[in-house]
């Protein structure tokens, strides 16, 4: 339509010729520096090794494989890694030179690194898409149901050490907790005497508060007597590894599930390599894997005799 329009008034054409012509000029400069400037100012050069840029993306994949990196400022580390670059720009241009690239060695190498680039960004791809919010809270749910109902008990605790094998130093310390447990029975109050006798570190700061716990996480003897105990009930003195113990449970009740987000990255974790798995299980039932020698035969597990049987309580 422009070109038809200036067709039709020549005279206009001529005396607007050159102010055309200078803004075809300046158009023309524009369009030739805006795509190399824009490009740029995304992803602009840092440093030119023998005629190499070096962008700011090359720094993701040099830190990725440049190992653990020591803590150093943002500035420090990029010159950390632009100098790493360099200096895989300049060796492999020397090893170029000498045509390591050539040899047959190399070349399967080169092929295997391909093949395990693209495996690792088609895992990561997968993983990715299967991380939703629904597959998530379905993991977790699942867990959940499994949990069953495991039992805990609030406890709160006396110590009194005893060193192993001195009999003198295990009757008194027995002895200072049946006064400990007289003192309880009389009605003071336990926290107070925790702090005051017990050779529990920290137990001295909290008065002597356990909080809750399962019976696998306590020594069994002490497990044995706390899940035992009603809500509120003191023991007898009880011995373990530690020394003489006197026992009170604040509460019983079933674990409770933890809270998603406080187990959300293992959950996260599980079903990004599940997804990995079934993809790769996939793959090898759709395709065949030709062993051309004779793989070992799978490792079998003996039934058990008459003799391995455990005998009956």
């Amino acid at each position: 339509m422009m070109t038809s329009f200036f067709a039709g008034c020549p005279a206009l054409l001529r005396r607007a010729g050159v102010l055309v012509t200078s803004l075809a000029g300046i158009l023309a400069l524009l369009l030739t520096a805006a795509g190399p400037l824009y490009a740029q100012d995304k992803d602009p050069v840092l440093a030119k090794v023998s005629g190499v840029d070096i962008h700011q993306s090359d720094l993701a994949v040099a830190e990725a494989e440049a190992g653990q990196i020591p803590p150093m400022s943002p500035d420090a580390k990029k010159d950390y890694l632009v100098q790493f670059m360099a200096d895989v720009i300049l060796v492999s241009k020397a090893a170029e030179a000498k045509k390591v690239g050539e040899t047959d060695d190399f070349k399967r190498k080169m092929e295997f690194e391909r093949r395990k680039l693209l495996m690792s960004d088609l895992m990561q791809s997968v993983g990715k898409a299967a991380l939703t919010d629904a597959a998530m809270h379905k993991v977790y749910e699942d867990a959940i149901k499994q949990l069953g109902t495991e039992q805990e008990v609030h406890a709160r605790h006396i110590l009194v050490r005893a060193p192993a094998g001195d009999e003198k130093a295990d009757k008194a310390a027995k002895a200072k907790i049946e006064a400990v447990i007289a003192r309880l029975n009389k009605g003071e109050d336990f926290a107070k005497i925790a702090k005051e006798v017990t050779e529990d570190p920290s137990g001295k700061a909290n008065g002597g508060d356990l909080g809750y716990f399962t019976k696998q996480q306590m020594v069994p003897e002490f497990s044995e007597v706390a899940f035992k105990l009603d809500k509120g009930q003191i023991s007898a003195p009880v011995k373990t590894q530690f020394g003489w113990h006197v026992i009170k449970v604040e509460d019983k009740r079933v674990k409770p599930p933890p809270k998603f987000e406080e187990v959300k990255p293992q959950i996260e974790q599980f079903v990004v390599r599940k997804a990995q798995a079934e993809m790769v299980q996939k793959l090898r039932a759709e395709n065949k894997i030709e062993k051309l020698y004779t793989p070992p035969a799978p490792a079998q597990t003996d039934a058990p005799t008459k003799k391995d049987e455990p005998a009956k309580k």
